[in-house]
């Protein structure tokens, strides 16, 4: 499908800091000794939950004037006592912070909203158990959990990650706090970027990671060390600026990503080259510039970058030729089965879609107006407020701000990027 703007707009977005950054920062900066320093931490729903969890667990976090920076107090260790941790939403709060309370001495109950709860946590409960951990949770495999904590021995790490990579995320942080030496085969592993980043962040607070040419990661004790850390953007909510600007024809720039990232999901913009746009990658910055042509026709697998799958999908039916997703199974397992989800909402705009357990297929079509069923996913919203922005249609969403979970100000800096787009009534 070929669209013509009247006149390309050089743009440059305003992308808040990243989550999965964010969040591991903040663990890693609890469980070292001293002061780290956090320069602009994302500031959504999920990070200051995360935020007030590590609190409740011992560290203290003094934030600046306007939150430009976070001064985490660690303890150099994992924590103490007895403390009751709310995760509210944040998968990650559920999945990284019960290895990290298992290294330490006490007991912690972790608990969580109705859609945390719905969530699975039977893989990491499992491989926590096998490390010597004391579990107690009235619904195997679910929240509440509560940890009675004595230490962890260390050893062979067995954990299925094939719902998520968060699970080994998890483990692994905790692992430098453990008595003995830690072993992961990551080769099986889904969404191995995320992994990266995480062996990556625990090299820089001073983690011992190695490495084999098998794949397998050794961790061995001695702890962190404080650091001073800058956050890059969002690449995951990059991907909604960047579609946006590859099926409109505008030009736009997001300041603080470029090629050193650690982000996994830098790699969305190399579907936005299949779609048919131009992508220039610096030491400073990331462009993607819509070409005016939005093609099809092509076949990829998003199993490492399954949280911007939803954002091709959402714009696939502008193509000129079917858009086949696939290797996203897991993502059935986040905060909405974000296959089915995508395959609902884009049936009710009046597209074809072709849906398999791991797979999406979607048809050229023009979109038709629609109320949007967001589950409460953050994704699913902000993913279908490009398509209706890019098709000119009318896209209800039931739930516009659950945005705020990771993007407060995600419809307004649409509005700002781009006037044609109207921000959703607040309820």
């Amino acid at each position: 499908m070929t669209r013509q703007p009247s006149r390309p707009r050089p743009l440059t977005a305003r992308v808040p800091g990243s989550k999965s950054i964010t969040t591991r920062a903040l663990l890693l900066a609890a469980a070292a000794p001293g002061t780290s320093r956090l320069w602009a931490p994302l500031i959504s729903e999920d990070t200051l939950a995360f935020r007030e969890a590590v609190t409740g667990l011992g560290a203290r976090v003094a934030p600046s004037p306007g939150d430009q920076y976070w001064d985490v107090t660690g303890t150099g260790r994992g924590p103490v006592g007895t403390a009751r941790v709310w995760c509210a939403d944040a998968g990650t709060a559920a999945r990284f912070l019960p290895p990290y309370s298992a290294t330490g001495v006490g007991t912690f109950t972790f608990d969580g909203s109705a859609q945390l709860r719905a969530r699975p946590l039977g893989p990491l409960m499992r491989a926590m158990a096998g490390l010597g951990a004391g579990l107690d949770a009235p619904v195997p495999g679910r929240l509440p959990l509560t940890v009675r904590a004595g230490g962890l021995e260390g050893g062979e790490l067995t954990v299925d990650s094939s719902m998520s990579s968060q699970f080994l995320s998890g483990l692994l942080m905790a692992a430098p706090l453990m008595r003995q030496p830690v072993r992961a085969d990551l080769s099986d592993s889904v969404s191995r970027p995320y992994l990266d980043m995480t062996l990556s962040l625990m090299r820089r607070f001073g983690a011992d990671v190695k490495e084999t040419a098998g794949g397998v990661i050794e961790v061995r004790p001695g702890g962190y060390r404080a650091t001073a850390l800058v956050v890059e953007p969002d690449a995951s909510t990059a991907s909604y600026v960047f579609a946006a600007a590859a099926v409109t024809g505008h030009r736009v720039t997001v300041p603080g990503l470029c090629g050193r990232s650690v982000q996994g999901d830098l790699r969305f913009t190399e579907a936005l080259r299949a779609l048919g746009a131009e992508v220039e990658i610096t030491d400073s910055a990331v462009s993607v510039t819509g070409t005016g042509t939005v093609r099809g026709g092509f076949d990829l697998d998003m199993g490492d970058i399954s949280d911007t799958f939803m954002t091709l999908a959402a714009v696939a039916p502008l193509a000129d030729a079917p858009v086949t997703i696939r290797g996203v199974r897991h993502a059935r397992f986040k905060e909405s089965d974000r296959i089915a989800a995508v395959a609902q909402n884009l049936r009710a705009c009046g597209i074809r879609v072709d849906e398999t357990q791991d797979s999406v297929v979607v048809h050229p079509g023009t979109p038709r107006p629609a109320r949007i069923a967001c589950h409460r996913d953050h994704r699913i919203a902000m993913a279908f407020s490009v398509l209706g922005l890019a098709a000119r249609v009318p896209l209800t969403l039931d739930d516009p701000y659950c945005v705020t979970k990771t993007f407060p100000g995600f419809h307004g800096e649409m509005a700002r990027l781009f006037p044609d787009y109207t921000v959703p009534e607040r309820p």
